[in-house]
């Protein structure tokens, strides 16, 4: 490709996955998004929660000055405390609905554009059905709440169903079946498809993106391990592209990204956000990771 990928795309960085001391909402928080501001490589970075308040203040001012979008990733807030958008338990689905209603808040007050959830655990079975409506039911309370306090964009990210984080979705057609609901109310509401689960799903980025392709808002970039469980990395841990064992390098990321053009997704219209979600190992530094990313991304727009 010619043409710029900054054209086509927000190139983003996932903070808290770069990051992950930052996890918790606590950690170096303004140290380390000093340093995404200060990498102009990037022209977008997904936050977390931060639970001080002068701390969350202090981000904002900087994310103002970087010329940074932002959007917001509620995924932390729910895998930290278990909670569950679809449990059978109400009180428990209730405490996860304004868990990301707190999210959204903080979204609001950062300045992010959109925010990304995931659902609670696949029951499996004949519970799978009454579990999709329980998470529809909770989709649609999360998009009326981001609605009523402004224009904040409402996702919900794909994660694998049967591997590490076993999420209720799940498969694409799960997910578009899912999308179509929500969006006959409200228009608020997307999809996300991440490279780094699609091996765990077992779906080629064609399988994964062709069926959602109308409601996809937002994208990540990532790799897995899924032959080696004695790996540190295995399952659902984003480690570096092209690590031994891994199933993403520059020729996945150039496939997942054709698709993306060719779908129209990527586009100079309205060019989206597509961010790194990248994690260091234990004995590895964020910033080779980060560096690692970069690289791959350019070899892999260099031939698409």
């Amino acid at each position: 490709m010619q043409d710029s990928m900054y054209k086509f795309m927000k190139v983003g960085l996932i903070h808290f996955m770069a990051y992950p001391q930052v996890m918790k909402g606590e950690g170096p928080i303004l140290e380390t998004l000093q340093k995404i501001a200060e990498d102009d490589f990037f022209t977008a970075v997904e936050i977390s929660w931060i639970k001080d308040t002068k701390i969350r203040q202090k981000a904002k001012k900087l994310l103002e000055v970087s010329h940074l979008a932002v959007a917001y990733g509620a995924q932390p807030r729910l895998l930290v405390k278990k909670l569950n958008l679809n449990s059978f338990d109400e009180a428990e689905r209730q405490e996860a609905v304004d868990e990301v209603k707190a999210g959204i808040d903080e979204a609001y007050e950062i300045g992010a554009k959109g925010l990304a959830f995931l659902s609670g655990t696949d029951p499996g079975g004949k519970k799978r059905e009454p579990a999709l409506k329980l998470l529809i039911s909770s989709a649609k309370e999360i998009c009326d709440y981001a609605k009523s306090r402004g224009d904040l964009g409402i996702t919900l990210e794909v994660f694998d169903q049967k591997i590490d984080k076993k999420c209720l979705i799940g498969p694409a057609k799960d997910a578009r079946m899912v999308a179509e609901e929500v969006r006959k109310e409200f228009d608020n509401f997307g999809l996300m498809v991440d490279l780094s689960h699609l091996p765990l799903l077992g779906e080629t980025p064609a399988q994964a993106i062709m069926p959602v392709k109308n409601y996809l808002v937002h994208a990540h970039m990532g790799n897995c391990i899924l032959k080696d469980k004695e790996h540190p990395g295995y399952g659902d841990q984003h480690p570096r592209f092209g690590i031994k064992g891994g199933e993403n390098d520059v020729k996945e990321l150039t496939e997942y990204i054709k698709v993306l053009l060719d779908i129209g997704f990527l586009n100079p219209q309205n060019p989206p956000i597509v961010s790194f979600e990248v994690k260091p190992l234990v004995d590895e530094s964020s910033e080779v990771v980060i560096a690692n990313a970069k690289r791959v991304l350019r070899e892999a727009w260099a031939r698409v």
